[in-house]
């Protein structure tokens, strides 16, 4: 107990506003590493009252240090979950957000067979997707090859074959899929200062900004999406919060009808877009 009260203190002191959370978070993380298996949190009492070993103090003592430094809980223990799975996290991919769920339950309402996830990451929206529907293709394309190498392991280690592929958006992508999904790099550079340490300091920025106004990938998704859909294909892809306009103009530029879907806080959260009619 005095371990994670000391932790706790430890965090607060340096800016973190789930300290309690995460001192407990990685206690338990902790155990894990120190006794091979993890413990289950309703077992998690017992554990805190009994006298810590060395080696159980050696390694939550190194998970605490490298929180403290504002390293995202994900990162420390490598894995962060997202819809109804845990995906494996590194330095080489941005962390899947809830907010993100928002479009995989929009997706999840359409009539799709094959899907197209552009700036894959860990993979977690394509595994997603392809998990909830068997007998669906899919294929995901990044620019990083430490990201795509973990996006591979995800998809095996969670037991959903897909396709994936280096590729600048849809350079080198042939074919047409049904579904295309993206959660692309939409914060401008101007706003990369504003953000919290464990984003600014520890994801990649070029999942996070495309180092301009962040829209440049949306002008690029939009100019080539329509020859890559299905007759009535749908385009999802996730958005900042006060970027709904600005999108919906560059994808009706593009020739699409285009809807805005908000996500559990009410804000602008995803663009569904479709070329040449609208279908389900």
């Amino acid at each position: 107990m005095q371990l994670c009260l000391a932790a706790q203190t430890r965090f607060e002191a340096a800016g973190i506003d789930s300290a309690a959370l995460d001192a407990s978070t990685l206690f338990q993380h902790a155990l894990h590493q120190a006794l091979g298996n993890r413990v289950k949190h309703h077992h998690m009492a017992q554990h805190l009252m009994d006298r810590a070993e060395p080696d159980l103090i050696a390694a939550y003592e190194q998970l605490v240090s490298a929180r403290e430094k504002r390293q995202p809980i994900s990162q420390i223990i490598g894995r962060r979950a997202f819809w109804n799975h845990d995906f494996a996290v590194t330095g080489d991919t941005l962390d899947p957000r809830p907010d993100t769920e928002t479009l995989i339950e929009a997706a999840l309402k359409l009539g799709w067979r094959s899907v197209l996830d552009l700036g894959t990451g860990t993979g977690a929206i394509l595994i997603s997707l392809l998990a909830e529907r068997p007998g669906a293709t899919g294929m995901g394309t990044d620019l990083s090859a430490s990201a795509l190498a973990v996006a591979r392991d995800n998809a095996a280690r969670i037991g959903v074959e897909a396709t994936f592929a280096a590729a600048d958006w849809f350079d080198g992508v042939t074919g047409r899929f049904d579904l295309i999904v993206s959660n692309p790099p939409y914060i401008a550079l101007s706003e990369m200062g504003g953000l919290q340490p464990e984003v600014r300091d520890w994801e990649p920025h070029s999942a996070l900004t495309d180092f301009g106004d962040g829209l440049s990938a949306y002008r690029a998704i939009a100019a080539d999406a329509a020859a890559h859909l299905t007759p009535g294909g749908h385009l999802l892809a996730e958005i900042g919060w006060q970027q709904a306009n600005d999108v919906t103009a560059i994808f009706v530029s593009a020739g699409a009808d285009v809807a805005t879907l908000k996500d559990l806080n009410g804000h602008d959260r995803v663009i569904h877009a479709q070329f040449g009619g609208k279908s389900t």
